[in-house]
């Protein structure tokens, strides 16, 4: 193979980000070198017509190119960033419980993310929730029920990629039962290999069935299966992932940047690890401003396949796969056509209204003056990153204007609250993982047990006269249990 052969299959396989919302001329050069994929992120975002824009820059330098976006709807989305998702989360669909509402509203998100000119939708998540304590996952999560988060994970890969967008699994081979964001460091799962098989795997075999283009590789260290995180072994995606659960299609690396991995190797030698375990694209969220970082990757590859180091075939099979999950979106063409004209209005308002439970579960009467809203959260993980989805006191304000909010942090104090002629409302995100929440919270009752208190997160124990739970902090969300409180539903 010539040099110049070489280096065009080491950049296919390449799925970095770029900063601007118009594509830099490092960028530009390098899909015409063979740059196989980008991925988009909020930065990139300025609307869905100047992202569709873009995504038409990137494929007029490269027809072919993956055009990536993380957008699972709730409390993750890219396309909405700027105000929040229009579509409930996993976990609200998962309580739901009607796989066909699930299936829906994936087209929709699907709809949006091809009007996008996005391929490749890094969703959705298939962990099982294990742990309440997960700081990553959480209502990321259908659920905690192997079953459920497969049917629900199923169902949302059809309905996504009926829309023409090819859907990713991730984060294979689980990453529920963690208490550690792999952002920050090498989260570990210390099950038993029996566990796993019966907990962590069987979402990822249903999404296999329901022929999920894409898997995503998480960057855990599972012990029970390999000494070596999930992103450099071959044991799991090699072994366990194609020979075992038989999948086929394109596997993707979580955000080689990540500190769980970063922190044991330089970026090149992360990119030449997992190709050899059996990663076929590499996801770099962050580059260097002129693009040397992605060059230096490419590098790196193309010199570890000169020193023996990765196989030839191997870094052509990942290329490969890249090309075919390409022509794959190639032949969606009347399928993204199709749902342009299947708008489902009402659909995400209607599915978050279907997930709220509340304690009683009779409502006490509505809300019928302007509250004072206390609103206590953890700042956003990485993840999240920068979305800024409609709070409760503002959706509240919609519908009973004069709504007062206030803000609390894990370094904050509770306002004065002996106010009783102005309803109260604390709203909390996740109280279950914070022991400060916690604690503010039951100040916060024995100075006003008439409280109404709305959990966005992951719900705990029942608090206060009307514990409320929504099951996600997506705009759709605070909508629905916005309307709830005021008797509009």
């Amino acid at each position: 193979m010539s040099e110049g052969e070489l280096d065009r299959m080491a950049l296919a396989v390449l799925q970095p980000g770029f900063e601007g919302t118009e594509p830099p001329a490092w960028l530009r050069r390098a899909l015409a070198e063979g740059l196989g994929g980008v991925v988009l992120f909020a930065r990139n975002v300025a609307g869905l017509e100047g992202t569709a824009a873009l995504a038409a820059e990137l494929r007029r330098e490269r027809p072919d190119v993956i055009v990536a976006v993380d957008e699972e709807g709730g409390s993750v989305t890219r396309l909405e960033a700027a105000g929040g998702s229009s579509w409930p989360g996993n976990m609200a669909l998962g309580v739901a419980g009607d796989e066909e509402l699930t299936r829906r509203v994936a087209r929709q998100i699907g709809r949006m993310v091809a009007a996008a000119g996005a391929t490749l939708d890094y969703a959705p998540v298939v962990d099982v929730n294990a742990d309440p304590r997960n700081p990553v996952i959480g209502v990321r999560s259908f659920g905690s029920d192997p079953e459920e988060v497969g049917r629900h994970g199923a169902a949302w890969i059809e309905g996504l990629q009926s829309a023409g967008v090819a859907a990713c699994a991730k984060h294979f081979p689980g990453h529920g039962d963690t208490v550690t964001d792999s952002h920050l460091a090498l989260p570990a799962v210390r099950a038993s290999r029996e566990v796993i098989e019966r907990r962590d795997l069987p979402p990822f075999r249903a999404a296999i069935a329901a022929g999920v283009r894409a898997v995503m590789c998480g960057h855990l260290l599972v012990p029970a299966v390999d000494a070596l995180p999930a992103t450099l072994s071959r044991t799991v995606l090699t072994g366990l992932l194609r020979e075992e659960l038989g999948f086929e299609g394109l596997v993707v690396t979580d955000a080689i940047e990540m500190r769980a991995v970063a922190a044991l190797h330089p970026p090149g030698e992360i990119a030449v690890r997992a190709l050899a375990a059996g990663a076929d694209a590499i996801c770099v969220g962050v580059s260097s401003a002129r693009g040397e970082s992605v060059y230096a990757l490419r590098d790196a590859i193309t010199g570890a396949v000169r020193e023996g180091r990765l196989a030839e075939e191997r870094l052509a099979g990942a290329a490969g796969r890249v090309r075919d999950l390409a022509a794959w979106y190639d032949a969606q063409a009347e399928a993204r056509k199709a749902v342009a004209r299947d708008a489902d209005e009402g659909l995400g308002l209607a599915a978050a209204t279907a997930a709220l439970r509340a304690t009683p579960a009779e409502s006490p009467g509505p809300l019928t003056r302007a509250p004072l809203v206390v609103h206590m959260a953890a700042r956003p993980s990485q993840a999240v990153g920068r979305a800024t989805p409609l709070t409760l006191g503002e959706a509240l304000g919609e519908v009973l204007p004069g709504t007062v909010t206030t803000q609390i942090y894990d370094d904050g104090r509770l306002p004065d609250l002996r106010d009783t002629g102005r309803p109260l409302v604390i709203a909390v995100h996740d109280a279950v993982r914070h022991a400060w929440m916690r604690r503010l919270l039951e100040e916060a009752l024995r100075a006003r047990p008439d409280a109404i208190v709305v959990e966005t997160g992951v719900p705990g124990p029942p608090a206060g006269r009307v514990y409320l739970t929504t099951h996600g902090a997506s705009t759709a969300s605070a909508r629905a249990a916005a309307r709830w409180l005021a008797g509009a539903v």
